[in-house]
């Protein structure tokens, strides 16, 4: 198997050739039946054109998107946005037991809706494979019943009404998706918080170390990197756990140790800032007034 070759499948009729299905039904959208693919045993990497949204049961591969890999044997809810690189692995059995769809649509079916815009809200397209949509049995059904409304529209005959339909029903079920993640955010409380128990501890080491002398303050990607999980997970999972995001959290733990620094040490405001990663005094004033609407100085006064 040669996984370091990769695959550029740019339309839907390339995508139904590469995985033998017969021709699609529309030029721009697809739905899949997962148990008819047929994909190269040396599949290697794939990059898309497209979006897709998968429901896949008995799958006999494990599949890379991102960073992360994800064994699809569990039954989940997958997104992926167009132009990422996906990574396919066969297992080694010949048990083949798969179920569920895969929605592909193209971003050009999208032209000139309002869902060429609002889609790119919908954050869970660029979260990792590990953070995945897992359904109960009622909100699977719904979902379902979606896709099935669309696959019933896809094989109808095309007419002027075919896109705005089908667009429809892509948001509904973009909207159910995005209500069952935040119901996935509070009914996943203990591990979640593990996650932000974990973001402080980096962010104290971090600002406990040399760390902003040598590279700065830390940026989301470094946390979510640390973390292991997605930019936009990290973002999305903070927003429901704090209602703040990832950066206010950085700024949060920034004035927590010039509070520190202001009131149990003798260094001076510049000193102070320099070691926070502030290249001008001023620029750190500002920054400490705005937050907590006193000067550093009128901080230090307070404890005298």
């Amino acid at each position: 198997m040669n996984n370091s070759k990769i695959h550029y499948i740019k339309t839907i009729t390339e995508l139904h050739r590469f995985c033998n299905l017969e021709k699609p039904k529309h030029p721009l959208v697809s739905v899949i039946d997962y148990s008819k693919i047929n994909t190269p045993k040396d599949a290697g990497s794939i990059v898309f054109d497209c979006y897709s949204i998968a429901i896949k049961k008995g799958v006999n591969f494990n599949f890379k998107y991102g960073q992360q890999t994800y064994d699809f044997d569990e039954g989940v809810m997958i997104f992926t946005a167009p132009n990422q690189v996906i990574k396919i692995e066969n297992k080694a059995t010949d048990e083949d037991n798969r179920e569920g769809w895969i929605l592909y649509f193209h971003p050009d079916f999208l032209w000139n809706t309002p869902l060429a815009k609002t889609i790119k809200q919908y954050e869970y397209f660029n979260y990792s494979a590990n953070e995945a949509l897992f359904l109960s049995e009622k909100e699977e059904t719904i979902i379902n019943t979606i896709i099935k409304n669309i696959d019933e529209e896809y094989r109808n005959n095309i007419d002027k009404f075919s896109q705005g339909i089908i667009i429809a029903h892509i948001e509904t079920l973009l909207n159910y998706s995005e209500r069952f993640y935040q119901r996935q955010f509070i009914t996943r409380k203990i591990t979640n918080h593990k996650i932000l128990d974990r973001l402080e501890e980096i962010l104290t080491n971090y600002f406990n170390s040399d760390n902003i002398l040598k590279n700065g303050l830390p940026t989301v990607q470094y946390l979510a990197d640390c973390l292991n999980i997605s930019q936009s997970y990290l973002t999305s999972l903070l927003k429901n756990l704090t209602g703040k995001s990832t950066q206010n959290h950085i700024q949060d733990k920034v004035i927590e140790k010039a509070k520190e620094k202001l009131s149990t040490t003798s260094l001076s405001v510049s000193e102070i800032a320099f070691e926070l990663g502030f290249e001008h005094p001023q620029s750190f004033s500002k920054f400490f007034k705005t937050k907590t609407l006193i000067s550093p100085l009128e901080f230090r006064q307070s404890f005298n």
